[in-house]
Order: structure tokens, then sequence, then C-alpha cells
């Protein structure tokens, strides 16, 4: 067979993975069904569905916001849950949080809100590789917190271009001089070097001279080229790795915090006790974490990439190229619109809101709206949406009123957001992906599937609770490398409920962990959107993220326990067992 019919085939069958799979995917777990097991029948079934799904998530033969939809029609006609039981999975008070957040992170797309709080917080950095790659990774933190992770890798990477390119650019100056003095070679310095001593008793001590100091010339100009290589490839790193720990830091940052959130809620409620998670003691817990994982991961990247680049002091020439590029890049967003400063002032409205909403240690506005049982009817949902509603109201140009403009023919009324502008910025797909994960989390309650389990987790009950902790987290950030990180906590939520219960531990201990782990996926192109952005710019390859990848990984995982178990147990009192926890004790 020749080359061209190998791809042709290989081409072919890339094309029939969906007609390949799908069927598998349904064939492969019918054992659960049709064999005797010590599963109840109705746990059995929906074992059914949840590994026909994680087939299918894994290998991605259909989207998976399609695979979602799944237990839509499943659940029902393996009599697992009723249609409008599982329909109602999908829209939660949780998953209105997140469309809360995806829609004001549109609006400040929109009006470049973003673009122009990263690049004013880098013209403030500094030109210092070290500090620049600071500047770039502390940027894409914070956007990240708010931001869809994808959004922010992409906003970030043409400004790695620029401040990459004008490296090239002052790098470039003396390899133009050389050329003019003879010197056109990258590679001449290795041969001319042998050619010049063994020539030399037959060329004079000027000609020798004028060699060697090309050859110093040519050496100089190579150690550029690699330092603005490396370079170039810890910056890339540095955004993809700060986009990833950034979306830990809040509960809207990225879906896996959504999926916890959510399976604890319904846990504590079905128990009538109140949720323990609220936006701001998780950001109370995952701020400081997140922000201890990004700082070791740029200490990591300096070493792996910068090395002693960072100790030198920058050249002016350097030194002016980026600040010329950060500047040229500002100017082009122009002077701040009336748009950006509205968006921003609901933008903060809205954090204000979440952060007071329940703080620690003290009652906040939501007491407000609580009925004489000492039930609280609002939510962080109830904000974020109270806020994004004003983005379909509030003008994005100033009104021609109130004397604000002398003229009679101001300009057209036009709302800071459009519904048309959602549909394109909104991905629709997450959202329809948690609700799929919540409708399997809700079917594995009701068909006891989860108690199933948990009985088949007393194996760990000998284990010391920390270190059940760390395995678990080192093999959730193994998985999500090579499958979606909401799948992933979507499957895995169910689970550590059930070993919470055979393990008599605090149910919330296990379950953040483990989200947490999800959005620790720095190996691999296609772990993360993120990833894959940085990727595509051509600096790096697939060994430089894997190696660099696996530190992190292990970094990450460190800090997590440490944080978990420190911190983390103070704030949510880890040592205090729910009451409805105390069924289940350990041997």
């Amino acid at each position: 067979m020749g080359r061209s019919s190998m791809f042709t085939f290989y081409k072919n069958a890339a094309q029939l993975k969906s007609l390949i799979i799908l069927p598998v995917a349904f064939l492969f777990p019918l054992p659960v069904l049709i064999l005797e097991t010590d599963l109840p029948d109705q746990a059995a079934r929906c074992a059914y569905v949840i590994l026909a799904m994680a087939i299918l998530w894994l290998t991605e033969a259909i989207p998976i916001a399609a695979t979602a939809l799944l237990p839509v029609f499943l659940l029902p006609m393996l009599k697992v849950m009723t249609a409008s039981a599982t329909c109602s999975s999908y829209i939660t008070d949780s998953s209105m949080l997140f469309l809360g957040g995806l829609i004001l992170a549109a609006a400040v797309e929109e009006w470049n809100l973003h673009k122009r709080i990263a690049l004013l917080i880098l013209k403030l950095i500094g030109s210092q590789p070290n500090l620049l790659m600071l500047g770039l990774m502390f940027t894409t933190w914070i956007l990240s917190m708010w931001i869809s992770n994808t959004a922010t890798a992409s906003m970030m990477l043409p400004i790695i271009y620029a401040v990459v390119n004008q490296l090239q650019e002052v790098h470039r100056e003396p390899e133009q001089i050389d050329q003019q003095e003879g010197v056109t070679n990258p590679s001449f310095e290795l041969k001319t070097t042998e050619e010049g001593a063994a020539n030399c008793n037959a060329t004079s001590p000027n000609q020798v001279g004028d060699i060697y100091e090309q050859v110093a010339k040519c050496n100089e100009a190579s150690i550029r080229k690699t330092h603005t290589s490396k370079i170039a490839k810890g910056f890339s790193l540095c955004v993809a790795y700060a986009a990833n720990i950034g979306g830990i830091a809040t509960l809207t940052g990225t879906p896996p915090n959504l999926v916890l959130k959510d399976n604890v809620d319904k846990l504590y409620t079905a128990n009538k006790e109140n949720p323990p998670i609220s936006f701001a003691n998780w950001m109370a817990f995952a701020v400081p974490l997140s922000l201890m994982t990004l700082l070791l991961a740029w200490a990591i990247l300096q070493i792996m990439f910068l090395s002693c680049t960072c100790c030198r002091k920058v050249d002016s020439s350097r030194k002016m190229a980026i600040r010329d590029a950060m500047q040229r890049h500002y100017n082009s967003l122009g002077r701040i619109s009336f748009a950006e400063v509205i968006v921003g002032v609901l933008f903060i409205l809205l954090v204000i809101l979440w952060l007071s909403r329940e703080p620690p240690e003290s009652d906040g506005w939501g007491v407000l709206f609580r009925d004489k049982m000492g039930k609280i009817y609002v939510s962080d949902s109830t904000a974020a949406i109270l806020v994004i509603s004003l983005l379909f109201f509030l003008p994005a140009k100033r009104p021609n009123i109130f004397c604000w403009r002398n003229s009679l023919a101001g300009p057209k009324y036009t709302p800071l957001l459009t519904w048309q502008t959602v549909n394109k910025k909104v991905p629709w797909g997450i959202m329809v992906l948690l609700g799929g994960g919540f409708a399997i989390a809700d079917a594995s309650r009701k068909s006891k599937l989860s108690d199933w389990v948990g009985d088949q987790l007393a194996v760990f009950n000998d284990h010391e609770l920390w270190i059940m902790n760390l395995i678990f987290c080192c093999i959730v950030t193994m998985a999500t490398e090579v499958t979606s990180n909401t799948a992933t906590a979507n499957l895995l939520m169910p689970i550590m409920i059930e070993l919470s219960k055979s393990t008599s531990s605090h149910p919330v201990y296990l379950m953040s962990s483990v989200a947490i782990a999800c959005s620790f996926a720095f190996m691999l192109p296609a772990a993360t959107p993120p990833n894959a952005i940085v990727f595509s710019s051509g600096y790096l390859s697939i060994p430089d993220m894997a190696l660099t990848g696996l530190l992190m990984n292990i970094v990450a995982v460190l800090s997590l326990t440490v944080g978990i178990n420190t911190w983390g147990k103070v704030i949510y009192d880890f040592d205090t067992i729910p009451s409805f926890m105390a069924n289940f004790t350990r041997s």
C-alpha cells in the first residue's frame, strides 16, 4: 500500500470514528444489564447510562455537549428517572449562576474592557523577562477568574506575539550587521572554528583574528536566538497555566467548581441543612490556593525557560521595544468609552453583591430576604441575573439628556448588550454539559447507585484520610489530561459523596479537592482550551508541554493538599461532620 493510499485509509477511518465508537459505547456496558450482579436493578440501569456516556466523553465520538443530552431519553426509557425530573436537572441554581457569569464576560469582551485591563497591568509591570512573565501570568489569572479561560488565553496570545516579535526585531539587528561583515550562516560557528584552527599556518594572524571575531559575533547571535525562543515558550506556557489556575479561584471561573457547588447544595438541601459553599467563602479558600500555585508555576517556568536570563539587566533597546509594543496595543484601543465605564461599574457591583451576600462569620444582605422560619430566598444566581439584566437596558453611549449634550441630535440608543451578541459569545454547549452531569448525578442518588458505590469504597476506611485524598487528586489530575474537566467532575462528584460517607469524613473535603484537581491539566495541548490555544502559537512542542506540565501537576497537587488541610479545614470546619452523616461511622 502506497503512502497516499495509507493516508486516505486513515483519513476515512477517522471520519468513520463516530459510526464505529457509538455502537461500541452502548454495547460494551451491556453486561451490567444482562449479567447477574449485586447491583439493584435500577442502579444497574443507571450504571449502564453512566458507562456509555463515559466512553463517549472519553473518545469524543460525538460532541461532548451532545453526549450530555443523552440522559433526556436514556434515563426515562430505562425507568431510572422520569422525563420531567431529568429535564429539570439541566437548569439549576448553579447553572443560572454560571450563565450570569458568562453573559457578564460577554459584555466585558464586547467592549474590550479585558484588553484595557491587561495592557494597563503589563505597562506597569516592567520589561525584565521574569517580571514581564509575572505580569502576563497575573493579568491572565485575574481575568480568568471572571471570564472564560478560553477567551482569556485567546486575548493574551496577540500580546505574547507582540512582545516576542519585538525581541526578535532587537536581536535581528546584530545579525544584519554580521551579514554585512560576511557572517551569513548561523551554523558557520562550528565548522569555521575547526577550519580556522586547521589552516592557521596558512593564514595571517590578522585574518585569523577576523575569523574568530566573526565567529564570536555569530555565537552571540545564536545565543540571543536561543534565549528568545525559550522566552517565547515560557511566555506561552505561563498564559495557559495562569488561565487554568485562575479559574479555580471563583465559583464561576471554571465549570468543575459549579459541578461541585450543585452537588453540595443538593446533598445538604435534601438533608434539610444549609449548603456550606458560598461565593465569598469559596474565594476565601481558593484565592490563596490559586495564588500560591501561580507563584510556584512562575518559579518553575523561570527555571525551565528563563534560567539566568531573568537575573540580567535588560538592555535599553529591548526595554524600549517592549514598551513600544505595549503602548501601541494600548493606543489602538482609543480613549476609554462610556460603555467600558458602565460595564466596569456593573462588574464591580456584581462582585460586591457576591461577596457580601453571605460573608464568613457575619450576616450579609441575603438575610433581608429571609422568612420567619429562617429560610433565605436569594442566592448568588439572584445577584448575577439582576446585574446582567441591566446590561440589556443601560445605554452603550452617553445619552443626550440632562444637559450632557448641547446639540439636539444625540447618539442613537443602543444597549450595552444585545441578545444577538450573547448568542454569539456565550458557549451554550457548556451549559448543556453541566446539565447532563447534574442529571446523571441526580440519577445516581435516586437509583441508589451512589449508595452501592459507597459500600464498595469501604476498603479505604483503613487509610489516612489526607493520604487517600492525595491519591485521588493525583489520579484525577492525570485522568483530566485526556478527558473533559467538566465530564470528569460530573462523574466523580456522586462517588466522592459516598466515599465521604464510608470514611465518615466531611463531604466538602473530598469533593472540593477532586473538583479543583479537575482543573490541573497542564501536560497536553488537548487537555484544556488554553493549552490548545498557546500550542497553536508555534512556539511550543509536545515535549515542552509534557515535561513542564508534569512538574506543574505535581506542584499543583501538593499545593492543593497543603491548602485543603490547613486554611481549608478552618474555613469549612472539616473536623465537624454534618449531622446527616452520623449514620456512617468509620470502622
